[in-house]
């Protein structure tokens, strides 16, 4: 059995439930990619809820025990190490997404990337599909943002308790005015299994907060990268990098970690391309969060981003970014085009 990598926490205060609009119920839950609405609530993502999303209450256990012969043999686990802080200097366009859900708050990972329709001022978020929307178990998720270099100095968790937003958010929280996921993963995508996998991806288009007076996300934080689409085929990179903010046990979310080594091939339906595999211990959390790889142009590129892993964490999977990532992507750039 295979588990999406996000962290969870069962809402328990009138604060937590606060959605904003409608009803969570099978029937009224909106899931259509037309129907996706994100009001901003000022003051919601306060750092005391932010903290309280990275300690996730939710785990699956089991292991993977169907895949397809194009599948290499399971990587051995590589210990997620600590990015150096600041992360600004470091790893600048990632960061953690935080939504809410029928669960109560939860917490992604995600990475500024280039708007091909605005250089050099892109609003654009790449993260994952179960980390905006449940798939063909239900429909939007609410109150989604985004905090580049979230916690930049790296406190421990205990200092964390104590840091002020702008530690806790040194670039601010980007509110999403609108998220689009894939269409396979919206009507095959589940919390369970790997069904969507394949298509596990997503791109925001994300807004400074009202009247904070930033700039566009990437003049903000200083940098983007861009997404590689149909790049080399898996077993042809020698190494990516996979990053994100862990939050289940042993890890806590407060800080960033990656795991870099030679991807291999997961296969888990025929008929769907090939997913990216490598060792690496990250837990719930990480979800969403980038893959990195050095092209032949020597540029660091997105080539993926975390989708799902076993329990107990050793290795973690990530989709091939091929023509339907970029659709995804292009759809997005040309809604709001010079807009911003």
């Amino acid at each position: 059995m295979l588990l999406p990598a996000c962290g969870i926490h069962t809402a328990d205060t009138a604060e937590e439930s606060q959605d904003g609009r409608g009803s969570w119920s099978v029937g009224k839950w909106a899931r259509e990619a037309s129907q996706f609405t994100n009001p901003v609530i000022e003051g919601l993502w306060k750092p005391e809820r932010m903290r309280r999303a990275d300690d996730p209450r939710k785990n699956v256990a089991g292991s993977l025990t169907e895949t397809r012969g194009v599948s290499d043999p399971e990587p051995a686990p590589v210990a997620a190490r600590p990015v150096a802080a600041p992360y600004r200097r470091n790893a600048a366009p990632v960061g953690k997404v935080f939504f809410d859900s029928p669960d109560g708050p939860q917490t992604c990972s995600g990475t500024v990337v280039q708007d091909p329709a605005r250089p050099g001022r892109s609003n654009l978020v790449w993260t994952a599909g179960h980390c905006v929307h449940a798939g063909r178990e239900g429909g939007w998720f609410r109150n989604l943002v985004f905090v580049p270099s979230f916690n930049d100095k790296a406190l421990t968790a205990d200092a964390l308790e104590r840091a002020s937003a702008g530690q806790m958010a040194p670039f601010g929280t980007w509110w999403a005015d609108w998220a689009a996921p894939s269409d396979q993963w919206i009507d095959e995508g589940t919390s369970e299994g790997g069904n969507g996998a394949a298509f596990d991806f997503a791109v925001l288009h994300v807004v400074p907060a009202p009247g904070s007076g930033a700039r566009s996300l990437e003049e903000t934080v200083g940098a983007a990268l861009p997404v590689a689409f149909n790049g080399p085929a898996v077993q042809d990179v020698n190494l990516v990098g996979a990053w994100g903010y862990p939050a289940a046990p042993p890890f806590d979310g407060a800080t960033m970690h990656f795991c870099a080594g030679k991807p291999g091939r997961l296969s888990l339906k025929d008929r769907e391309p090939t997913l990216y595999r490598v060792g690496c211990t990250m837990t719930g959390g990480s979800s969403g969060g980038g893959w990195f790889a050095v092209g032949t142009d020597g540029r660091t590129a997105l080539v993926s981003n975390t989708s799902v892993g076993p329990d107990p964490s050793v290795w973690l999977a990530g989709p091939y970014l091929g023509d339907t990532a970029k659709a995804v992507l292009d759809k997005v750039s040309l809604r709001f085009g010079s807009r911003g």
